[in-house]
């Protein structure tokens, strides 16, 4: 029994930092650290890597985009180290590195001994006894460059699929564009550094971002993702049903507070009989006349598109006066120092975009197995 139970835990603790079933991602490093990497194992074989596209990805998501983001300034250059043999994935793990390379270490001096408001000091120091005070270590958000990574790669081979993921900023504050995301054009989404595809309503959300950073503080949002393509049939019935793993994907991201899918928390004035998807013949096909499940239905893909939000937090890190306490719980007032972002959100597109596509690919392989 007590063999058992240490060979369970030993399992446990090899999954806390990787993610997926087939298609899997695990990611190693600190913010502070030398570099952060991963390996991505399930690639299937023979996909060609387009090695500007994975660099693309991480340009989204990289420091020192525009004025309303940190100022700064990372290279975040992509290092492919294994699994790729001519430019195709030879079906081996690929192993991946971004070197660290603008760390102001001595920003974080002043807090080594203190705990962060809405941060997880506290909570890390309790767990193992010690902390990185550098940036928060494995808790810091540029762990998600692991995660770009590997979303670019499954992005690789959902394109040969068919399968699109498109995530946009939706609200900042209580600046918002419509739900409904068939009003926008998407290709408007990158032409502006909120990445709104409502132009006039993205000039909004800057200035708010702007604001907020001139007061020292901070500002949160949701960010909205659809998924195009995706065929009949992906997830489980009961405890891998695909919305549950898309929740999980997202609520494992970095200042995400909640997660909806479908019409989500708006529906819940609405009675069943406006709510219900009435399905139809559509010239031999099987289809629904409205979309209210957001494409999932009984916890597995029903073929139409599949839409969510997710809730972003404001930063925890304030550029402002804040009390708190000491590790010894001795009362002190703090002041950060440092490049932080007002406004996650911008940044945190293309990681919402990675975790989507890693969950569809990983549910389409595991998909592929049950009817084998």
């Amino acid at each position: 029994m007590v063999v058992a139970l240490e060979a369970a835990v030993e399992d446990a603790t090899d999954m806390r930092n990787t993610f997926g079933h087939i298609f899997t991602l695990t990611t190693f490093g600190e913010s502070h650290g030398a570099a952060i990497g991963g390996v991505v194992d399930g690639m299937p074989a023979g996909i060609a890597i387009d090695m500007d596209f994975i660099q693309s990805e991480l340009n989204r998501r990289k420091p020192g985009q525009s004025r309303i983001t940190t100022g700064r300034q990372e290279g975040d250059v992509v290092e492919l180290l294994s699994g790729v043999f001519e430019g195709k994935s030879t079906g081996c793990p690929i192993g991946f590195l971004v070197r660290n390379t603008n760390q102001h270490s001595n920003d974080y001096e002043n807090v080594r001994n203190v705990y962060r408001p809405s941060h997880a000091d506290y909570t890390y120091t309790q767990k193992y006894g010690l902390r990185d005070h550098r940036g928060g270590g494995r808790s810091s958000a540029r762990e998600t460059i692991s995660r770009c990574v590997g979303g670019a790669l499954a992005k690789l081979v959902l394109k040969q699929l068919g399968i699109d993921v498109t995530a946009y900023t939706s609200q900042v504050g209580d600046i918002a564009i419509d739900r409904d995301y068939r009003k926008y054009d998407f290709t408007l989404i990158e032409s502006n550094p909120v990445r709104c595809p409502d132009i006039e309503t993205a000039k909004k959300m800057e200035q708010l971002i702007l604001d907020v950073k001139a007061d020292g503080d901070t500002i949160g949002g949701i960010i909205s993702c659809v998924v195009k393509g995706c065929p009949v049939g992906l997830g489980e019935p009961a405890f891998s049903k695909l919305h549950a793993d898309l929740g999980a994907a997202m609520l494992s991201i970095n200042a995400v507070k909640g997660f909806e899918y479908g019409e989500g928390f708006e529906g819940v004035g609405q009675r069943g009989s406006e709510q219900n998807d009435i399905f139809f013949n559509d010239e031999g096909t099987i289809s629904t006349r409205t979309n209210h499940s957001g494409g999932i239905q009984g916890g597995i893909s029903n073929g139409q598109d599949i839409y969510f939000r997710v809730l972003f937090k404001p930063v925890a890190t304030q550029l402002r006066p804040q009390p708190t306490v000491t590790k010894e719980g001795e009362e002190t007032m703090l002041e950060v120092k440092g490049r932080h972002d007002p406004c996650v959100l911008p940044r945190a597109v293309p990681v919402v975009e990675a975790m989507a596509a890693m969950t569809i690919l990983d549910h389409y392989l595991l998909n592929q197995t049950v009817k084998l």
